[in-house]
């Protein structure tokens, strides 16, 4: 017997109820054609992951029960084939309550498609509700196991399914055994961030070491906001003396029919597939920030990106960044310069634009910033120069790009990493002013590694590195005073992000990151500005999470805060 395995590995679009039902309807077909008895589609797959507060419309989860509808009759004539649709459902519906041991409710669920039929239902029942997750918010947990038949070469195999964080726990996958399965098959969408592939592979080894049962988990692809989905499905399969073995992987940020084969031995179901390669951890930070911003302008139909470039590394890694995700006939850069532009900066500015094959122009803010000056001159009389008149810059030029940005329809994307979000180390209004916030979760140190592992890779074949490497080892500079540089205000990089990533990431106290070794006054102005910082944060545009814990979602402090600790 050969059961032929399926996973639709798809970018869906959240709301795009019809557009994701003809993805897997199209998906469903050309399984067929390579002989597919059961394809499995991510979690919740009908709506996009996270559909969020649309979850709590009426409206919606009758238009996702509609579209699985959909899905049903369009897939009617495909003798063979099983599919397993994710979706949004509420038991009001008739066909729920009478064909469901569920409870009344909201529920995160999958519907087991054959001939036209729904066959089985089930209903997630583990509700994550950390980090990104809120599904508590929005879903009731089902209570009881799904065991499906599969029929190939005229036998049949018993098929358990579980939804994402079912298979993070024992008992779910316990029960699917005790109920007959001999097989796991685990529909997902679990966001990426550095590293989270391998715990995931960690963690389903595990299930199939407690079981005994091959798995297999079908991930989904794509960006959503904040959120980016890499991929990377892959099947496990138990090899014996409790150890377990990698039978199949599908390849990282790539949309996929990732097709594998299930042959019964003596031991039980066998899985056998490709196999894609294990990746470095920088190759998967910047797929992943390419992919989020690829899907973020394209999903939301945006016709391009505007960017201010500085000479700075920063805007230098987001210009690389939007270039691979978006092509350079989309990409718009501005140099805008002060009267405290260094000339390498306009230097090194056009340098990397023509590397990039983008547009480039430039636009003086010393005409600006003078009226400016001129303007408040009385309220400012006495008064020395400070961090005001720097604002001020910072505020001409994010003006300056939203008005491009208004006329032409582009969005901006703003340069600011986490390091300058966690410290506030950005301007309100200023380099914080637009649409998307492309390394907003990349530490500083981050930010220059990256940027010499994008110049070291190179996948048109142009031979030139996108990024000149004065921009990489220059000292960082706003250029808003005269001889400025970041750690004029800032303890060193290594010293400031490991505190950010213990402090902020970690939750780690200030005493134990001085017990790591951390000077006390380095550690206490660094969560000192962390905490006074939080109002700008809250004011900032969306950006890619990459990390486990991004100033987003998943990082909810109040601004009015008197806690120290």
């Amino acid at each position: 017997m050969s059961l032929r395995l399926g996973v639709a590995q798809s970018n869906f679009v959240v709301g795009d109820l019809s557009g994701n039902a003809q993805k897997i309807i199209a998906t469903a077909r050309q399984a067929c054609t390579q002989g597919v008895h059961l394809l499995l589609t991510p979690e919740l797959a009908i709506c996009g992951y996270a559909a969020e507060d649309l979850l709590l419309r009426p409206s919606f989860i009758a238009a996702c029960d509609e579209a699985v509808r959909t899905v049903a009759k369009e897939l009617a004539d495909l003798e063979g084939l099983t599919v397993v649709v994710g979706h949004p459902a509420a038991t009001e519906d008739g066909g729920w309550r009478t064909r469901s041991v569920m409870r009344p409710g909201r529920f995160n669920a999958a519907s087991v498609l054959r001939a036209g039929q729904v066959i089985a239902r089930y209903a997630k029942r583990e509700l994550p509700n950390y980090q990104v997750f809120d599904e508590r918010r929005y879903f009731e947990p089902g209570d009881q196991p799904c065991v499906f038949e599969v029929e190939a070469d005229g036998e049949r195999t018993r098929v358990g399914l579980l939804i994402c964080e079912d298979s993070w726990f024992d008992n779910p996958a316990r029960e699917t055994r005790a109920a007959g399965a001999e097989l796991l098959a685990v529909i997902n969408a679990s966001p990426f961030h550095a590293g989270k592939g391998d715990e995931r592979e960690t963690a389903m080894a595990q299930r199939v070491r407690d079981h005994g049962l091959p798995l297999v988990y079908a991930h989904l692809v794509g960006g959503q906001d904040e959120a980016v989905f890499e991929g990377r499905s892959f099947a496990l399969q138990p090899s014996g003396e409790g150890e377990v073995s990698l039978a199949a992987r599908a390849p990282s940020f790539a949309e996929d029919l990732f097709v594998m084969d299930a042959r019964r031995d003596a031991a039980g179901l066998r899985l056998s597939g490709p196999i894609a390669p294990e990746r470095d951890r920088d190759a998967d930070l910047w797929d992943a920030l390419v992919l989020g911003v690829r899907d973020y302008v394209g999903k939301n139909g945006f016709p391009g990106a505007i960017i201010g470039l500085s000479g700075g590394i920063d805007s230098a890694l987001v210009l690389a960044i939007a270039v691979d995700a978006l092509g350079p006939a989309k990409v718009r850069t501005v140099m805008m310069p002060s009267p405290y532009t260094a000339d390498i900066s306009w230097i090194d500015a056009r340098d990397m634009a023509a590397r990039l094959r983008v547009q480039y122009d430039e636009i003086s803010i010393v005409p600006e910033f003078e009226a400016f000056k001129t303007s408040l001159a009385q309220e400012f009389a006495g008064l020395p120069e400070d961090t005001t008149e720097e604002n001020i810059q910072a505020r001409i030029r994010g003006t300056l790009l939203m008005a491009l940005s208004n006329k032409s329809g582009r969005i901006v994307l703003t340069t600011g990493n986490k390091s300058e979000m966690a410290t506030g180390y950005c301007t309100l209004y200023g380099d914080m002013a637009g649409g998307f916030a492309v390394i907003k979760d990349v530490l500083k140190t981050t930010v220059f590694r990256l940027a010499r592992w994008r110049n070291a890779h190179d996948p048109y074949g142009t031979g030139t590195a996108p990024i000149p490497e004065r921009i990489i080892t220059r000292p960082p500079s706003a250029e808003l005073r005269p001889d400025q540089t970041d750690q004029d205000s800032l303890p060193p990089y290594e010293v400031l992000d490991a505190i950010v990533e213990r402090y902020m990431e970690n939750d780690d106290s200030v005493e134990a990151i001085v017990a790591a070794g951390y000077a006390r006054a380095d550690v206490e102005r660094v969560t000192r500005l962390l905490r006074l910082n939080e109002y700008k944060r809250r004011q900032a545009p969306v950006g890619i999470r990459v990390t486990h814990r991004g100033f987003g979602k998943d990082w909810r402090y109040p601004i009015t805060n008197k806690f120290r600790a």
